[in-house]
């Protein structure tokens, strides 16, 4: 896909990441190409999958969810997979799940109110699942940088 996409698109794609909700007719000016051109670009970037979707980004600590972890996980035995997936695809405090490579099996990465909260999703989610054998659960002190945005030049 990254083939299909010229200059024009990657720097829409770059100002619709950094402000959203920027309307069509300033982006329009600052990409210097008509509303309507610009219109049809970004509907073509959909179909090719290169915008997956228009996202509100919600500050965690306006809502109460105050701690950040990211939690390895595993097991020695391939049946635990399953169930493990089925368990964290419904667990809304899981925010990202990555397979990962060296000793663990996956990387979580978990947000919720505070500690307490965080003991609760351990119990009730990861220690629910058979054959799990070890996690080691790391609490973020800080963020400096944290970003969604994907470097989008070639």
């Amino acid at each position: 896909m990254s083939d299909d996409l010229d200059e024009t698109d990657r720097r829409i794609l770059a100002l619709l990441q950094s402000d959203g909700l920027q309307p069509m007719a300033e982006l329009s000016k600052t990409i210097g190409v008509a509303a309507s051109t610009l219109s049809d670009r970004v509907k073509r970037l959909g179909r090719l999958g290169a915008i997956t979707g228009t996202h509100a980004h919600v500050d965690p600590h306006a809502i109460g969810l105050n701690l950040l972890a990211f939690v390895f996980v595993g097991w020695s035995d391939g049946v635990v997979e399953a169930e493990f997936l089925k368990r964290v695809a419904t667990a809304p405090q899981v925010l990202e799940c990555h397979h990962v490579t060296g000793s663990w099996n996956y990387l979580l990465k978990v947000r919720v109110a505070d500690t307490r909260a965080l003991e609760g999703f351990l119990a009730s989610v990861l220690k629910q699942v058979k054959g799990l054998q070890r996690t080691e659960t790391l609490i973020v002190l800080s963020s400096p940088k944290e970003t969604t945005d994907l470097p989008v030049e070639p």
